[in-house]
């Protein structure tokens, strides 16, 4: 599958004006030609934090629009992704990993996607396709 995975960081900071990489983020969504895909806990998770925002209700119906329009395309999980979330989970714990990160590697390694936006530099620059691989991150 093509395309660039986002993670809840960049999706919360280009519909919250007020968000300190609002800027950066809508810059680099303007250069992205690839499709962005994310996960239901990605959307869920932004969706919560949007709430918290200045104007709650105009974030979070911007988000759910940009699903609507298939801005953002939005990859199932499946029953058989089930041990793999959980392994993963176990093995980065010290982070720890949340689901909203598990389910973003998981869909990396089944849909060989290699690229995440993302403002968690921090966890996703220690986390391992498989045994070795890495995510691209971007910005």
């Amino acid at each position: 599958m093509r395309g660039v995975l986002v993670d809840v960081g960049p999706l919360v900071a280009v519909l919250d004006e007020s968000d300190r990489d609002h800027l950066r983020c809508v810059s680099v969504l303007k250069r992205l030609s690839d499709p962005l895909i994310t996960t239901w806990p990605v959307v869920t998770e932004a969706l919560y934090l949007l709430g918290q925002t200045q104007n709650p209700l105009d974030s979070q119906e911007a988000l759910l629009a940009m699903l609507d329009r298939q801005l953002v395309l939005v990859v199932e999980l499946r029953r058989e992704d089930l041990p793999r979330l959980r392994a993963l989970i176990r093995k980065y714990r010290d982070l720890p990993m949340d689901l909203a990160d598990a389910t973003l590697v998981r869909v990396a390694e089944r849909e060989a996607v290699r690229q995440v936006f993302t403002l968690d530099k921090r966890d996703f620059q220690v986390y391992r396709l498989g045994r070795r691989e890495t995510l691209t991150i971007i910005p």
